[in-house]
């Protein structure tokens, strides 16, 4: 798979594509070594990267990550192709989307690489999931309405952020990603005085792997699945998102999937 010079210069800022110099099979001994413990999240085992400048190499590291790396799983295949896939379409919805891309392992093994968006020029961004931030206990025990409620209370920009907010849930279930919980809602306070929204992440569309998934892992209007337009107009109404953009957004992700598809 050939990578476009703008896309690694946006990801890497060299000129290059990185290598990656270890297999699918070392991948949770690396996991294991750099934090202590296998870290997982689900089935899907996550690495810490940071690019080497001096090999032009992406290496695994416990801190001062720059990226996340996300390689396939037995359990589930091609997910990184799926995330993938679902977020080069997230960005053609004009959602914003950090840079990512897929890297093929030293075995030609395909692995789905992000950049962290909780960095900038070395230095953490504070970011709290609405896991946290509702006090769950559960990341799946919640609605949307919960969500965008507490997001108006503390965004410095309530009225767009619940826009956004109510485009990203119409945009999940239209994909078919019913798993997107409490910790995929996020938070960053880029400043004392700037609050805000998130970049998406961890976006796949679920229901390719697990057919019998819910539609939403929120529920919207009290419902998590068999969801109809009229769900998402009650949730509206709820949000106070204005008829004119309500409509708008919703139709134009439908065309925008058909133009992809066709």
């Amino acid at each position: 798979m050939r990578m476009s010079e703008k896309l690694i210069k946006e990801m890497f800022n060299t000129s290059e594509l990185p290598i990656i110099d270890f297999s699918l099979g070392d991948v949770s001994q690396k996991a294991q070594k750099s934090t202590g413990k296998l870290s997982i999240s689900g089935v899907q085992p996550k690495l810490s990267m940071k690019l080497d400048r001096k090999n032009n190499s992406l290496i695994s590291v416990a801190e001062g990550g720059e990226y996340i790396l996300k390689p396939q799983t037995a359990a589930f295949p091609n997910i990184p192709e799926n995330e993938q896939c679902c977020m080069d379409i997230a960005a053609e919805f004009k959602i914003e989307v950090p840079p990512h891309c897929l890297l093929s392992l030293k075995d030609g093994s395909w692995a789905y690489i992000v950049k962290r968006f909780d960095r900038e020029s070395g230095v953490k961004i504070h970011q709290e999931e609405f896991y946290q931030i509702l006090e769950s206990g559960d990341k799946y025990k919640g609605s949307v309405e919960q969500v965008g409620r507490k997001l108006r209370e503390i965004s410095t920009a309530p009225g767009y952020d619940v826009q956004l907010l109510f485009e990203r849930v119409v945009f999940s279930f239209i994909i078919g990603n019913g798993d997107a919980h409490l910790k995929n809602y996020s938070i960053a306070y880029k400043d004392r005085e700037t609050i805000r929204l998130t970049p998406v992440y961890d976006i796949v569309s679920s229901k390719l792997v697990i057919p019998d998934e819910e539609d939403s892992a929120l529920s919207i209007n009290s419902r998590k699945n068999l969801l109809k337009r009229d769900d998402f107009d009650k949730l509206a109404e709820y949000l106070n998102i204005p008829i004119k953009i309500r409509y708008e957004k919703f139709d134009k992700s439908l065309a925008l999937m058909e133009t992809i598809i066709n």
